[in-house]
């Protein structure tokens, strides 16, 4: 039977339930959004996650990358920095993470690697190199995060700012690709505003890594039509993740890449979530909380005329697939041969 690695331990793949794909419980984004880029209250993210469990919700990714976690709770080691080699989650965040975990019972699967730039700190990243950062992201999925009790469950977020892939970013992403011929876990990416999803994939399977491991971030901010359909076409996961606005706008185009992917054969690829990250995203505060895919989001698409089996089928059984990861004795799908890089 295969399990998923979660922050209180390993889980049944069968038994994660309704999952949300991409979120953040304890994040420090205040060096791009000030005081709504930090969450950081225990409690608070307790009574928030409790509404998604409270709708049968049973899991969700964690995606809070090295970067993002120095400062997250108020109890953070000033010692910890993500600019130190090996430091890739702050523990007093993995800590509350599975406080928040036990009171909700909603299983936190969660992901290790670097972010993106601006704040990747380039000199550890020439200094770590590809392999350096390869092996800190095979420690937390092997031996487990430093001083916790656990271990991660896939690779992200990783990502790139801007319509392109920096230099840093490239060596984070080889890293990942490496890391994941090692321990097969799946790989999730930032890939916003700008079509860079198909650069990523690109770069990912010139490092041998099957599409069908790679879930491709963001998919939902590109005023594309067709980007959806081209991912999905590629092999990969579509995260159709930043649903977490009820603005009419925004909620009928995600509706309608839902559909699109649907109908085109490409219902198995979707995965849904808010992309939780900010203040100002919390029902308290009033946003959306992680309440809006079980909820109005899963009543517009119903509405759109999605059967209700392809929505449970989307939050349940992809997200698994995604993150169960092949039987050691299962060889990995090469799609591409490996090459060097500088």
């Amino acid at each position: 039977m295969s399990t998923v690695e979660t922050a209180l331990g390993p889980v049944d793949a069968a038994q994660l339930g309704r999952t949300l794909s991409h979120e953040h419980l304890f994040i420090n984004l205040m060096a791009e959004r000030r005081g709504d880029g930090l969450l950081h209250d225990p409690r608070l993210m307790t009574e928030e996650l409790a509404v998604f469990a409270g709708q049968g919700g049973r899991t969700i990714f964690d995606l809070t990358t090295a970067e993002l976690t120095p400062g997250s709770t108020t109890d953070s080691d000033p010692a910890f920095t993500a600019n130190v080699a090996g430091q890739t989650r702050d523990p007093a965040s993995i800590t509350a993470i599975q406080a928040v975990s036990r009171a909700t019972g909603v299983n936190v699967v969660l992901g290790t690697g670097r972010y993106r730039d601006p704040f990747l700190h380039t000199p550890l990243i020439d200094r770590l190199g590809v392999d350096g950062i390869a092996e800190e992201m095979i420690r937390d999925i092997v031996d487990g995060f430093p001083g916790t009790t656990a271990k991660a469950g896939l690779i992200g977020e990783i990502g790139a700012d801007k319509w392109f892939i920096s230099a840093a970013e490239e060596r984070v992403f080889r890293a990942a690709a490496r890391a994941h011929h090692e321990t097969g876990a799946p790989i999730y990416t930032h890939a916003a505003r700008w079509p860079v999803g198909s650069a990523q994939l690109r770069l990912l399977r010139e490092e041998a890594v099957d599409p069908k491991r790679i879930a491709i971030g963001h998919a939902d901010t590109i005023p594309d039509e067709d980007y959806v359909l081209r991912i999905a076409a590629e092999g990969a996961y579509v995260g159709l993740d930043t649903i977490n606005s009820a603005n009419t706008h925004d909620v009928a185009a995600r509706v309608a890449a839902v559909l699109r992917l649907v109908n085109a054969g490409h219902e198995s690829q979707i995965l849904l979530a808010h992309d939780v990250c900010v203040v100002s995203h919390l029902k308290s505060h009033g946003g959306n909380g992680f309440e809006f895919v079980l909820g109005d989001f899963r009543t517009a698409l119903l509405d759109a005329g999605l059967a209700e089996d392809t929505f449970e089928r989307i939050v349940t059984a992809n997200p698994a697939r995604f993150i169960t990861r092949p039987h050691k004795d299962e060889p990995p799908s090469m799609s591409a041969s490996r090459v060097e890089t500088r």
